[in-house]
Protein backbone atom coordinates (compact mmCIF):
# COMPACT_ATOMS: atom_id res chain seq x y z
CA UNK A 1 0.00 0.00 0.00
CA UNK A 2 1.29 3.30 -0.98
CA UNK A 3 1.84 6.04 -3.21
CA UNK A 4 -1.28 9.51 -2.81
CA UNK A 5 -3.16 8.09 -0.37
CA UNK A 6 -5.36 10.23 1.57
CA UNK A 7 -7.27 10.20 4.77
CA UNK A 8 -8.77 7.03 5.67
CA UNK A 9 -12.34 6.30 7.07
CA UNK A 10 -13.43 2.17 6.85
CA UNK A 11 -15.82 0.51 4.96
CA UNK A 12 -19.46 -0.64 3.30
CA UNK A 13 -22.50 -2.51 3.50
CA UNK A 14 -25.14 -5.12 5.42
CA UNK A 15 -26.27 -8.62 4.96
CA UNK A 16 -27.90 -11.25 3.10
CA UNK A 17 -27.25 -14.47 0.88
CA UNK A 18 -25.92 -15.07 -2.77
CA UNK A 19 -24.23 -12.34 -2.75
CA UNK A 20 -27.39 -10.17 -2.32
CA UNK A 21 -27.86 -7.03 0.19
CA UNK A 22 -29.71 -7.29 3.41
CA UNK A 23 -32.94 -6.49 2.82
CA UNK A 24 -33.02 -3.96 5.75
CA UNK A 25 -30.03 -1.73 4.62
CA UNK A 26 -31.11 0.60 1.25
CA UNK A 27 -27.81 -0.32 -0.26
CA UNK A 28 -25.91 -0.83 -3.32
CA UNK A 29 -26.15 -4.75 -4.48
CA UNK A 30 -22.98 -6.07 -4.69
CA UNK A 31 -20.49 -6.08 -7.63
CA UNK A 32 -18.49 -8.94 -9.12
CA UNK A 33 -16.31 -9.38 -11.76
CA UNK A 34 -18.54 -10.99 -15.22
CA UNK A 35 -19.09 -14.77 -14.92
CA UNK A 36 -17.30 -14.70 -11.40
CA UNK A 37 -18.21 -18.54 -9.85
CA UNK A 38 -16.85 -18.48 -6.50
CA UNK A 39 -13.86 -20.82 -7.83
CA UNK A 40 -12.01 -20.53 -4.11
CA UNK A 41 -13.30 -18.49 -1.56
CA UNK A 42 -13.03 -19.04 1.80
CA UNK A 43 -17.02 -18.71 3.35
CA UNK A 44 -17.33 -15.39 5.01
CA UNK A 45 -19.23 -15.14 8.72
CA UNK A 46 -22.85 -15.80 8.04
CA UNK A 47 -24.69 -12.57 8.36
CA UNK A 48 -22.14 -10.80 6.64
CA UNK A 49 -22.58 -9.79 2.70
CA UNK A 50 -20.13 -9.34 0.45
CA UNK A 51 -20.12 -5.80 -0.87
CA UNK A 52 -17.30 -5.56 -3.84
CA UNK A 53 -15.13 -8.64 -5.48
CA UNK A 54 -13.72 -10.04 -8.81
CA UNK A 55 -12.28 -13.21 -9.65
CA UNK A 56 -8.76 -14.27 -10.87
CA UNK A 57 -6.43 -16.71 -12.26
CA UNK A 58 -2.97 -16.24 -11.64
CA UNK A 59 -0.27 -18.98 -13.83
CA UNK A 60 2.07 -20.68 -11.49
CA UNK A 61 5.22 -18.33 -10.57
CA UNK A 62 3.27 -15.05 -11.87
CA UNK A 63 4.27 -12.69 -8.75
CA UNK A 64 2.86 -9.38 -7.83
CA UNK A 65 -0.10 -8.88 -10.13
CA UNK A 66 -2.70 -6.13 -9.69
CA UNK A 67 -6.27 -6.33 -10.41
CA UNK A 68 -9.06 -3.80 -9.57
CA UNK A 69 -12.73 -3.38 -9.50
CA UNK A 70 -15.16 -0.51 -9.34
CA UNK A 71 -18.44 -0.18 -8.27
CA UNK A 72 -21.33 2.83 -6.61
CA UNK A 73 -23.01 2.49 -3.58
CA UNK A 74 -26.32 3.53 -4.19
CA UNK A 75 -27.24 4.63 -0.97
CA UNK A 76 -25.82 6.48 2.29
CA UNK A 77 -24.36 3.37 4.36
CA UNK A 78 -23.22 3.05 7.44
CA UNK A 79 -20.73 0.56 8.22
CA UNK A 80 -20.01 -1.63 11.80
CA UNK A 81 -17.69 -4.80 10.80
CA UNK A 82 -15.70 -5.89 7.56
CA UNK A 83 -13.79 -8.66 6.88
CA UNK A 84 -11.71 -9.35 3.52
CA UNK A 85 -12.41 -12.92 1.82
CA UNK A 86 -9.08 -13.51 0.62
CA UNK A 87 -7.94 -17.06 -0.67
CA UNK A 88 -4.57 -18.62 -1.72
CA UNK A 89 -2.72 -15.99 -3.50
CA UNK A 90 -4.44 -12.50 -2.38
CA UNK A 91 -1.46 -10.93 -1.09
CA UNK A 92 -3.84 -7.58 -0.08
CA UNK A 93 -6.87 -6.09 -0.35
CA UNK A 94 -7.31 -2.22 -0.45
CA UNK A 95 -10.16 -0.74 -0.85
CA UNK A 96 -10.63 3.47 -1.42
CA UNK A 97 -13.13 6.29 -2.60
CA UNK A 98 -12.44 6.49 -6.25
CA UNK A 99 -11.52 9.96 -6.51
CA UNK A 100 -8.80 11.62 -8.95
CA UNK A 101 -7.16 9.22 -11.88
CA UNK A 102 -8.77 6.21 -10.13
CA UNK A 103 -12.23 7.21 -11.13
CA UNK A 104 -13.80 5.50 -14.07
CA UNK A 105 -16.59 2.89 -15.56
CA UNK A 106 -17.69 0.76 -12.66
CA UNK A 107 -16.55 -2.76 -13.39
CA UNK A 108 -13.37 -4.57 -13.34
CA UNK A 109 -9.72 -3.47 -14.63
CA UNK A 110 -6.11 -4.70 -14.61
CA UNK A 111 -4.33 -1.89 -12.69
CA UNK A 112 -1.09 -1.42 -10.78
CA UNK A 113 -0.12 -0.65 -7.05
CA UNK A 114 -0.01 3.20 -6.97
CA UNK A 115 -3.78 2.71 -8.79
CA UNK A 116 -6.04 4.26 -4.93
CA UNK A 117 -8.49 6.49 -4.25
CA UNK A 118 -7.34 9.24 -2.03
CA UNK A 119 -9.37 8.67 1.02
CA UNK A 120 -9.10 4.22 1.78
CA UNK A 121 -11.95 2.81 3.33
CA UNK A 122 -9.52 -0.55 4.46
CA UNK A 123 -6.99 -2.59 4.33
CA UNK A 124 -5.64 -6.62 4.74
CA UNK A 125 -3.39 -8.58 4.45
CA UNK A 126 -2.85 -12.56 4.45
CA UNK A 127 -4.77 -13.78 7.26
CA UNK A 128 -6.24 -10.69 8.76
CA UNK A 129 -8.97 -11.16 11.03
CA UNK A 130 -12.74 -9.51 10.75
CA UNK A 131 -12.87 -6.25 12.67
CA UNK A 132 -16.32 -5.06 14.41
CA UNK A 133 -16.38 -1.51 15.59
CA UNK A 134 -17.03 -0.25 19.08
CA UNK A 135 -20.58 0.53 19.98
CA UNK A 136 -21.93 3.71 18.38
CA UNK A 137 -19.16 4.01 16.18
CA UNK A 138 -18.91 3.46 12.42
CA UNK A 139 -18.18 4.66 8.91
CA UNK A 140 -20.30 6.28 6.40
CA UNK A 141 -20.23 5.69 2.44
CA UNK A 142 -22.36 8.25 0.66
CA UNK A 143 -25.10 7.79 -1.84
CA UNK A 144 -23.28 7.89 -5.17
CA UNK A 145 -20.01 7.03 -4.13
CA UNK A 146 -17.80 4.66 -6.25
CA UNK A 147 -15.47 2.47 -4.27
CA UNK A 148 -12.72 1.21 -5.98
CA UNK A 149 -10.57 -2.44 -4.53
CA UNK A 150 -6.94 -3.22 -5.52
CA UNK A 151 -6.04 -6.60 -4.93
CA UNK A 152 -2.76 -7.73 -4.79
CA UNK A 153 -2.15 -10.73 -6.03
CA UNK A 154 0.76 -13.14 -5.76
CA UNK A 155 1.62 -17.11 -7.16
CA UNK A 156 4.95 -18.49 -5.64
CA UNK A 157 3.73 -21.94 -6.46
CA UNK A 158 4.07 -23.96 -9.60
CA UNK A 159 0.57 -24.38 -10.60
CA UNK A 160 -2.15 -22.08 -11.44
CA UNK A 161 -4.22 -20.62 -8.38
CA UNK A 162 -8.04 -19.60 -9.09
CA UNK A 163 -9.89 -17.10 -7.09
CA UNK A 164 -12.90 -14.77 -5.90
CA UNK A 165 -11.11 -12.14 -3.42
CA UNK A 166 -13.56 -9.57 -2.08
CA UNK A 167 -14.79 -7.29 0.73
CA UNK A 168 -17.80 -7.88 3.29
CA UNK A 169 -19.66 -6.35 5.79
CA UNK A 170 -22.23 -5.61 7.86
CA UNK A 171 -24.05 -1.97 8.14
CA UNK A 172 -27.37 -0.48 9.77
CA UNK A 173 -29.80 1.83 8.14
CA UNK A 174 -29.41 4.89 10.66
CA UNK A 175 -26.23 6.86 11.34
CA UNK A 176 -23.67 5.86 14.38
CA UNK A 177 -22.79 8.24 17.03
CA UNK A 178 -19.31 8.80 16.18
CA UNK A 179 -17.60 8.48 12.74
CA UNK A 180 -14.17 6.65 12.90
CA UNK A 181 -10.85 6.60 10.59
CA UNK A 182 -7.66 4.81 9.98
CA UNK A 183 -4.16 5.98 9.69
CA UNK A 184 -0.75 4.29 9.44
CA UNK A 185 1.98 4.50 12.09
CA UNK A 186 5.27 3.55 10.81
CA UNK A 187 7.92 3.99 8.25
CA UNK A 188 8.69 3.82 4.13
CA UNK A 189 12.53 4.43 4.58
CA UNK A 190 13.07 0.68 5.51
CA UNK A 191 16.80 -0.48 4.94
CA UNK A 192 17.30 -4.53 6.37
CA UNK A 193 20.57 -5.69 5.66
CA UNK A 194 21.63 -9.49 5.37
CA UNK A 195 22.06 -11.09 8.49
CA UNK A 196 20.49 -14.11 10.75
CA UNK A 197 19.90 -12.25 13.22
CA UNK A 198 16.46 -10.02 14.38
CA UNK A 199 17.21 -6.49 12.90
CA UNK A 200 15.33 -3.27 14.28
CA UNK A 201 13.84 -0.53 11.80
CA UNK A 202 12.37 1.97 14.20
CA UNK A 203 14.88 4.96 15.03
CA UNK A 204 12.84 7.87 16.04
CA UNK A 205 11.13 8.79 12.69
CA UNK A 206 8.94 5.75 12.95
CA UNK A 207 6.08 7.59 13.68
CA UNK A 208 4.63 10.70 14.72
CA UNK A 209 3.80 13.13 17.78
CA UNK A 210 -0.09 12.73 17.33
CA UNK A 211 -1.64 16.17 15.84
CA UNK A 212 -5.02 15.83 17.58
CA UNK A 213 -6.87 13.95 20.20
CA UNK A 214 -8.48 10.61 19.13
CA UNK A 215 -9.61 6.80 20.94
CA UNK A 216 -8.09 4.35 19.29
CA UNK A 217 -9.75 1.37 19.42
CA UNK A 218 -7.74 -1.40 17.00
CA UNK A 219 -4.16 -1.47 15.58
CA UNK A 220 -2.99 -3.82 12.51
CA UNK A 221 0.58 -4.65 12.05
CA UNK A 222 1.21 -4.79 8.87
CA UNK A 223 4.85 -6.37 7.75
CA UNK A 224 5.92 -8.78 4.98
CA UNK A 225 7.91 -12.19 5.03
CA UNK A 226 11.14 -11.42 6.83
CA UNK A 227 9.16 -9.43 9.85
CA UNK A 228 9.38 -11.38 13.42
CA UNK A 229 8.22 -8.82 15.82
CA UNK A 230 6.29 -5.63 15.79
CA UNK A 231 6.39 -2.61 19.18
CA UNK A 232 4.11 -0.16 18.95
CA UNK A 233 4.22 3.01 22.23
CA UNK A 234 2.86 5.88 22.91
CA UNK A 235 4.81 8.21 25.25
CA UNK A 236 3.51 11.00 27.26
CA UNK A 237 5.27 13.58 29.75
CA UNK A 238 7.81 10.56 29.79
CA UNK A 239 5.91 8.26 31.05
CA UNK A 240 5.52 4.79 27.80
CA UNK A 241 2.53 3.13 27.34
CA UNK A 242 3.03 -0.49 25.33
CA UNK A 243 -0.23 -0.51 22.96
CA UNK A 244 1.63 -3.81 21.00
CA UNK A 245 4.00 -5.87 21.41
CA UNK A 246 4.27 -8.65 19.81
CA UNK A 247 5.65 -11.76 17.01
CA UNK A 248 4.75 -10.99 13.97
CA UNK A 249 3.77 -13.80 11.30
CA UNK A 250 2.87 -13.58 8.21
CA UNK A 251 0.27 -15.51 7.48
CA UNK A 252 -1.67 -14.14 10.28
CA UNK A 253 -2.35 -10.91 10.17
CA UNK A 254 -4.31 -9.88 12.88
CA UNK A 255 -6.59 -6.69 14.05
CA UNK A 256 -5.57 -6.08 17.51
CA UNK A 257 -8.55 -4.97 19.29
CA UNK A 258 -7.57 -2.03 22.42
CA UNK A 259 -9.09 -2.42 25.38
CA UNK A 260 -10.35 -0.74 26.92
CA UNK A 261 -10.04 1.86 24.11
CA UNK A 262 -6.77 3.77 24.51
CA UNK A 263 -6.80 7.68 24.79
CA UNK A 264 -4.69 9.75 22.73
CA UNK A 265 -3.58 13.17 23.17
CA UNK A 266 -2.43 16.00 21.10
CA UNK A 267 1.26 15.76 21.40
CA UNK A 268 1.74 12.04 22.26
CA UNK A 269 4.64 10.27 21.17
CA UNK A 270 3.39 7.48 18.88
CA UNK A 271 6.19 4.96 17.86
CA UNK A 272 6.71 2.20 15.80
CA UNK A 273 9.20 -0.56 15.81
CA UNK A 274 9.77 -3.68 13.72
CA UNK A 275 12.07 -6.40 13.93
CA UNK A 276 13.43 -8.54 10.92
CA UNK A 277 15.71 -11.28 10.26
CA UNK A 278 17.30 -11.50 6.89
CA UNK A 279 18.62 -14.26 5.61
CA UNK A 280 18.35 -13.37 2.03
CA UNK A 281 21.90 -12.51 1.76
CA UNK A 282 21.34 -9.39 0.16
CA UNK A 283 19.66 -5.84 1.56
CA UNK A 284 16.03 -5.75 1.76
CA UNK A 285 14.20 -1.99 1.39
CA UNK A 286 10.87 -1.16 1.13
CA UNK A 287 8.30 -2.43 -1.37
CA UNK A 288 4.76 -3.80 -1.91
CA UNK A 289 6.10 -7.10 -3.19
CA UNK A 290 6.23 -9.84 -0.67
CA UNK A 291 10.05 -10.44 -1.32
CA UNK A 292 10.44 -6.50 0.17
CA UNK A 293 9.17 -4.75 3.17
CA UNK A 294 7.02 -2.50 5.13
CA UNK A 295 6.66 -1.28 8.57
CA UNK A 296 3.67 0.00 9.33
CA UNK A 297 0.53 0.07 11.99
CA UNK A 298 -2.81 0.67 11.24
CA UNK A 299 -4.75 2.51 14.03
CA UNK A 300 -8.43 2.32 14.00
CA UNK A 301 -9.77 5.18 15.99
CA UNK A 302 -12.61 8.47 16.01
CA UNK A 303 -13.87 10.69 15.99
CA UNK A 304 -12.73 10.82 11.96
CA UNK A 305 -10.42 14.31 11.57
CA UNK A 306 -12.55 17.26 9.78
CA UNK A 307 -10.98 17.85 6.85
CA UNK A 308 -9.61 14.06 6.70
CA UNK A 309 -6.34 13.10 8.10
CA UNK A 310 -3.61 12.13 5.93
CA UNK A 311 -2.87 8.38 5.79
CA UNK A 312 0.28 8.39 6.00
CA UNK A 313 0.48 11.61 7.92
CA UNK A 314 2.06 9.45 10.99
CA UNK A 315 5.03 7.87 9.21
CA UNK A 316 8.64 9.76 8.06
CA UNK A 317 6.93 11.12 4.88
CA UNK A 318 4.26 13.17 7.23
CA UNK A 319 2.40 13.22 4.01
CA UNK A 320 0.38 11.23 1.31
CA UNK A 321 3.61 10.03 -0.41
CA UNK A 322 7.22 9.26 -0.40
Amino acid sequence: MRNALGAVVLFAIGCGNDGGMNTGVDAAPVVDAPGATDPDAAAPPADFTKLIGRTWTLAGGQLDTYVCMRATVAADTYITNIVAQAPSGTHHTVLSIATGNVAGPDGEYDCDVGELGTQMLYASGVGTSPLDFPTGVGVKIAAGTQIHLNLHLFNATDGTLTGDSGIFVKAQATPPATLAEMAFAGKFDVRIPPTNMPANVGPAMSGCDAPNDFKLFAVWPHMHKLATHQKMTITRNGTTTVIHDQDFHFEEQTYYKQTPEFQVLTGDQIRVTCTYINNTGAMVGFGDSSNNEMCFTGMYRYPAAVPATGLFDCTDTRGFGF
